[in-house]
């Protein structure tokens, strides 16, 4: 950990859970605390992005959105913590003690995730053209 972050308050993931309405805001991203409460009419996403997230890691959220420097900077003003240590080895343990079957199971979810529409859709047209557009001539 760098020097700033040590002098940071150690929030557990419980107390962070209890944080997710309009009158207390809070949540994590990239294993930082945030008390955004008071940005949530500012945010230009709208305040429910923000209670959507309350309570719970919003890091994928946050990075999947490309916020800017500037997001990023503004930040930092709202930063109250880190999330306890124990909180974040137990998250990474999850994705780590799968062990190699990860990427696996990622290859194939990627494949399956276009290939059950696609087959979908063609079996709709397919069914379309021999059924239903005959009947309409």
């Amino acid at each position: 950990m760098s020097e700033g972050s040590s002098s940071l308050k150690t929030i557990r993931l419980e107390e962070v859970k209890s944080h997710k309405d309009s009158k207390s805001t809070w949540l994590i991203i990239h294993d930082q605390v945030y008390d955004v409460t008071k940005f949530l009419e500012e945010h230009p996403g709208g305040e429910e992005v923000l209670l959507e997230q309350a309570g719970c890691d919003g890091t994928e959220a946050f990075e999947d959105v490309g916020h800017s420097t500037d997001a990023r900077e503004l930040m930092k003003t709202y930063l109250i913590g880190e999330l306890h240590a124990d909180d974040r080895t137990s998250k990474q343990h999850q994705k780590t003690n799968t062990g190699p079957s990860v990427p696996d199971s990622d290859s194939s979810n990627s494949w399956t995730s276009w290939l059950l529409p696609l087959g979908v859709a063609i079996a709709a047209a397919l069914l379309y053209r021999l059924v239903l557009a005959p009947a309409t001539s």
